[in-house]
C-alpha cells in the first residue's frame, strides 16, 4: 500500500515542470502514514475482528493502476476486490461510469463545447468495451461459477443481501437513518407528552433497543430496502453526472469514488459502522491536496474513528483505543497544518472553522460522559443505549456536514454545476 501510493505521487510529481521536490515527498510520506497507521484500521482488523487492511491495499493498486492509465488493471483489481467482499458494491458505480467513459470512448475526438453529453456515440470503441467486458465477466465467472454450478447462487444472494435484518444495525451507524430514527424518537416522546400517542405504540416501534431485525418507525414513516436504494442512487446521481461530463481525469475520479462512499454510507440499508473506512481511506489520498480537503478529512476522520469506539467495550481496551485514537489524530491535524498552513501560504489562516473546532472538542465531552458521567448517573441500568444512541447522532452530524462541504466543493469545479452570471 505504501509503495504504490509513494509511486503514485512521485510519478505525477517528476511529470510536473518543477521537477521533484523535497515538500511532495513529505506528502507522499505523510500520506503513506495516514493509510497504514489508520486508527480505524488498526482497531478493527487487530483488535475487532475483521480483515479489511488488504482488501484496502487491493482498492488503493486499482486506483493506482487508474492513475497510471492501466484501466483493465484497475478493473482486475476492482473485481478480485468485490468478489472478496461485496461491500465495495458501494463505490462501483464511479468505476463503471468513469471506465465506461474513459476507456470505451475515443478521447481525442470529443468535444464538451459542441456536445452537452461529453461523448458522441460514434467514438465509441467496441473493441475496448468488449475486453472490458470479458474481463469483469471472467472475474465474477471465477468466483461463482462453482456456486452456480451446484444451484447454489440464490443462497448465496440471500446471505449477501440480508434485507431482513433491518435498516440500521443494533448499533446505529453514524448516519443520515440515525438522524432519522432519533428525529422519530423525540417526535414520539413528544406526542406522548401530548396525549397524541399512546405508550403500547411507542414499545412496538422501539428502535433502540439494541436488537438486529426489521422496525416500525412512530411518527415519521417507516423506511424500506426500496427506499434506501433510491435515496442511496439520488445521493450518488450528482457526481456520477460530474464524472461523465467533467473531462477525463483520474482526481475526478477519485473524488467521484469518495462521493459514492459517502452517498452509500449515509443513506445504504443496514449500514455498518465500520462502513466509514470507505470514506476516509481513499480521502486520504487527497487530503494534502488543498486546505479544503484537508479540513474536511480532518472532520470526517475524526468523528468517524469515535464512532468506532462501541467496538471496543471491554474496560481493558479503553486506554487502547483512547491513546491510538489521540496519537493519530494529532498526527493528522500536526501533518495537515505543516503542510496547507504553512508560512508559505498566503492564506494563512486556522485550518478548521471556529464551529468545526467546537464540534470536535464536543467529542472529547461525549467520550468523557460515555466513559464515567453515565454510570455515576445511574443511567446504566434505566438507559443502558444511550451512550450508543450519542455516539451515533453525534458523530452522523460531523460526517454529514463533511459530506455536504465535500460534494459542493467538487461539483462547485464543474462548469455544467455553475450558474452562468453572465
Amino acid at each position: 500500500m505504501r509503495y504504490y501510493c509513494y509511486i503514485n505521487n512521485t510519478k505525477s510529481d517528476h511529470k510536473s515542470k518543477s521537477g521533484f521536490k523535497l515538500e511532495n515527498l513529505c506528502k507522499s510520506q505523510f500520506i503513506c502514514v495516514l493509510l497504514v497507521l489508520n486508527f480505524g484500521l488498526v482497531i478493527v482488523d487487530h483488535i475487532h475482528f475483521q480483515y479489511n487492511g488488504f482488501l484496502f491495499g487491493i482498492l488503493i493498486l486499482s486506483i493506482t493502476r487508474m492513475f497510471e492509465d492501466e484501466f483493465l488493471w484497475s478493473a482486475f483489481w476492482f473485481s478480485v476486490l468485490l468478489n472478496f467482499k461485496h461491500i465495495y458494491l458501494y463505490i462501483a458505480p464511479a468505476y463503471f461510469v468513469y471506465l465506461f467513459k474513459r476507456y470505451c470512448f475515443n478521447q481525442h475526438n470529443n468535444s464538451l463545447t459542441n456536445n452537452w453529453f461529453s461523448v458522441n456515440i460514434r467514438n465509441m470503441l467496441p473493441l475496448q468495451f468488449m475486453k472490458l467486458g470479458c474481463l469483469v465477466i471472467t472475474v465474477f465467472s471465477a468466483s461463482f461459477g462453482p456456486f452456480i454450478a451446484m444451484e447454489q447462487l440464490r443462497q448465496v444472494l440471500l446471505r449477501l443481501f440480508p434485507f431482513k435484518r433491518g435498516l440500521c444495525h443494533a448499533y446505529w451507524a453514524p448516519n443520515f437513518w440515525a438522524l432519522y430514527n432519533v428525529l422519530d424518537k423525540l417526535l414520539a416522546t413528544l406526542g406522548n407528552k401530548l396525549g397524541l400517542i399512546s405508550p403500547v405504540n411507542m414499545r412496538s416501534a422501539s428502535m433502540t433497543g439494541g436488537l438486529v431485525g426489521h422496525s416500525q418507525h412512530t411518527v415519521l414513516p417507516s423506511i424500506s430496502p426500496l427506499a434506501t436504494l433510491i435515496s442511496t442512487l439520488l445521493a450518488m446521481l450528482p457526481c456520477l453526472i460530474y464524472l461523465w461530463l467533467k473531462p477525463c481525469d483520474s482526481r475526478r475520479f477519485l473524488k467521484g469514488l469518495v462521493l459514492c462512499a459517502y452517498g452509500s454510507f449515509m443513506f445504504g440499508w443496514h449500514v455498518h459502522e465500520k462502513a466509514v473506512l470507505l470514506i476516509t481511506i481513499p480521502l486520504s489520498l487527497l487530503s494534502l491536496e488543498s486546505r479544503l480537503y484537508g479540513r474536511i478529512f480532518i472532520i470526517v476522520s475524526t468523528a468517524g474513528n469515535l464512532s468506532l469506539f462501541p467496538l471496543l467495550f471491554q474496560p481493558a481496551e479503553t486506554p487502547i483505543k483512547v491513546i491510538l485514537m489521540l496519537m493519530y489524530t494529532l498526527f493528522t491535524f500536526w501533518a495537515l497544518t505543516k503542510v496547507l498552513c504553512s508560512s508559505r501560504n498566503k492564506e494563512n489562516q486556522p485550518l478548521l472553522r471556529w464551529y468545526e473546532n467546537v464540534y470536535l472538542s464536543g467529542l472529547v465531552v461525549l467520550e468523557i460522559y460515555n466513559l464515567f458521567i453515565h454510570n455515576a448517573l445511574g443511567f446504566a441500568m434505566k438507559f443502558p443505549f444511550l451512550p450508543l444512541l450519542l455516539t451515533s447522532v453525534y458523530c452522523a452530524v460531523g460526517i454529514l456536514w463533511s459530506w455536504i462541504l465535500f460534494y459542493h466543493s467538487v461539483l462547485t469545479e464543474d462548469e455544467y454545476f455553475k450558474v452562468a452570471t453572465d
